[in-house]
């Protein structure tokens, strides 16, 4: 499926504000189809943005939550009635499957309606009488935000930063990946348009402009989803003025198999096929590594095998029948190949995985055929590093202490699964360092955007998602009302 290339646009303040540069972004099934081109903002432009926002922010705080609710809740429609356009838009830039696409837009919708619902839960005041006299607990939003999203779920990993700020009272400037720029921007174009100019900006650019969205002084708090080497720059320039954060990083993220797991249950091999090779195994929650008990891991592998067989089907994301898409951009790529290649190297076993359901598409597009690879060394960069592609090795263990002493040597520690009884299952969960256990799925099969997400370790600081992340966009203000106003051991 192709169209005309569109052209979308900065949005400051309340404007849509053309770029004297833009870039292309291509289909990574189709590279020579260019899909749209992205501007390419400059630093004053950057400057200009968090400017309106600071602006805005004077009056955008002492809205009136209703006021913000209905805004919210026209924009949801909005982003529902066009979800098939969007939808499109984002399968032809990113790669994913149209059903996938379809998945991340409704789970963002279902995120943005859950902070409508919870919203005069989470920030109306609490006014306490005691024995003391009177406090009231205010929650007072924060001031501008800088949010800087990835390329993987852009939509989703944009709104579950737009809603909470927003509705808590602050303003924002998001600055879009360049390798998936246009369906995020048609949302967060919907968005703006429901609320007062500068309140919701949209930069694009290069490195230059994130610096500026990363330590300008008028930038209260930073919410970036990303990479943990970037996470560390960003943590350097916002130091100068001490900006909040909320980063959620990247994973290696483990499956453990426990052995009363039953690898001749179909569903439940089927959640773990999925669970590793959803978009192309480009989710920072996905399963990475698979762990599973020396006892079972024959019949497991065969299983494994069996059911990967019957469910990956590679090739054009508009295809129907298809499950797994190309690889977003061609650097990724070569660092999945090379991932593979290197453990193929030192005598691991590749097996390939799937149907390939275009076999025209295989040397043109950024395709790679799903791997299982059997026999790496646990300390083995493919089992270690995140491979951020559609790749999974999987590793025996002998003992419950061995596996969580594995699992928890690592530098991440963002999601993770446990599979088998169930009690035996959550006793391992409470052993393991993670910011998200689940148990007898993985991924975002077991995600739920009432709870708070995020990650321990180098995988990331703060929480979305549940009451917590709306929390995050907002100050705690206590007023104290003593009864005794003087101190009683005060002397006259």
């Amino acid at each position: 499926m192709s169209a005309d290339p569109i052209t979308i646009h900065a949005i400051i303040n309340g404007e849509k504000a053309p770029a004297e540069k833009n870039f292309p972004r291509e289909n990574p099934a189709h590279p020579d189809e260019i899909v749209g081109y992205a501007p390419i903002n400059t630093k004053d432009e950057a400057i200009r943005a968090i400017d309106s926002a600071f602006d805005a922010f004077k009056e955008w705080r002492k809205s009136e939550v209703d006021d913000r609710l209905r805004r919210m809740e026209r924009a949801i429609q909005k982003i529902k009635d066009r979800t098939p356009e969007i939808a499109e838009l984002l399968s032809r830039e990113h790669g994913k499957a149209l059903w996938d696409s379809e998945g991340e837009i409704a789970v963002s919708i279902m995120w943005m309606e859950y902070a409508c619902s919870v919203l005069k839960e989470v920030i109306s005041d609490e006014i306490k009488e005691h024995e003391n006299g009177r406090t009231i607990i205010t929650y007072d939003p924060v001031g501008v935000v800088s949010a800087i999203t990835p390329w993987n779920y852009p939509i989703s990993l944009s709104t579950i930063k737009v809603a909470p700020a927003l509705l808590t009272g602050n303003t924002m400037v998001l600055k879009p990946s360049p390798f998936a720029p246009l369906a995020v921007s048609r949302v967060i174009e919907i968005i703006a348009s429901e609320f007062p100019p500068g309140v919701l900006n949209l930069v694009h650019g290069e490195a230059d402009v994130g610096v500026e969205l990363t330590s300008n002084p008028k930038v209260a708090k930073i919410a970036f989803t990303g990479g943990t080497k970037t996470a560390k720059s960003i943590m350097k320039a916002a130091a100068e003025t001490i900006k909040k954060m909320t980063l959620e990083l990247g994973g290696n993220d483990a499956a453990i198999v426990l052995p009363g797991f039953d690898v001749h249950d179909p569903k439940a091999m089927r959640r773990m096929v999925i669970s590793n090779f959803l978009t192309s195994g480009q989710i920072c929650m996905i399963a990475k590594r698979i762990y599973v008990h020396q006892s079972i891991y024959d019949a497991f592998v065969e299983k494994y095998i069996e059911a990967a067989n019957k469910w990956i089907k590679v090739g054009d994301p508009f295809n129907p029948e298809v499950t797994v898409g190309p690889v977003n951009n061609q650097n990724q790529v070569k660092y999945v190949k090379s991932l593979v290649e290197g453990a193929e190297g030192k005598g691991a076993k590749v097996i390939k995985l799937g149907k390939i359901m275009n076999p025209e598409l295989m040397d043109n597009g950024y395709f790679l055929q799903p791997t299982l690879v059997l026999g790496a060394d646990p300390h083995d960069p493919i089992v270690v590093e995140e491979q951020f592609g559609p790749t999974v090795p999987i590793i025996p263990f002998k003992d419950t202490d061995q596996v969580i002493a594995l699992h928890n040597e690592s530098i991440y520690g963002l999601t993770s699964s446990v599979w088998g009884d169930e009690e035996q299952a959550v006793e391992v969960a409470r052993r393991i360092e993670a910011g998200t256990t689940m148990i007898n799925t993985a991924a975002i099969q077991g995600l739920d955007v009432r709870f708070p997400f995020g990650g321990v370790k180098q995988s990331g600081v703060g929480r979305e998602y549940g009451k917590e992340g709306l929390k995050s966009y907002v100050e705690t203000h206590v007023i104290n009302i003593p009864k005794s106003l003087d101190l009683p051991y005060i002397p006259e």
